[in-house]
């Protein structure tokens, strides 16, 4: 009985995989993979932080993007789990483990200045 996709059937297939096909599908699956991990690693904003960004009008371009990544990777590297990232006149709460901005403001705009239940602090 012929197989396709490693399954028996009962009839004899016109056209096989050729190893090219193969390689393809199997080069595919690593890129897929390696993109998602990729993506994984990347900074996430909650709902509540895409909230505050957008009424407190601040904006991220590229380059602060990259900078509050690299603030996130130092702070998990020194075992951080909420950590206040200052960059510019903004101030984040991110949450380490799950590279997750919690919540945004800007440091002039904050009524009492004071920042509970974080373990570290990054400055960019």
């Amino acid at each position: 009985m012929a197989e396709i996709n490693g399954i028996k059937v009962p009839f004899k297939p016109i056209v096989t995989e050729s190893e090219s096909t193969k390689n393809r599908v199997q080069n595919y699956k690593q890129d897929f993979g390696s993109i998602f991990k990729e993506e994984l690693e990347k900074v996430k904003f909650s709902n509540h932080a895409i909230t505050r960004l957008e009424s407190r009008n601040i904006k991220f371009n590229e380059t602060e993007l990259g900078k509050i990544q690299n603030a996130v990777e130092k702070a998990e590297l020194k075992g951080s789990k909420d950590a206040l990232v200052l960059m510019n006149d903004t101030a984040l709460i991110v949450n380490i483990p799950n590279k997750t901005v919690v919540t945004a403001m800007q440091v002039e705009q904050q009524n009492e200045n004071i920042f509970t239940n974080i373990d570290s602090v990054v400055l960019t």
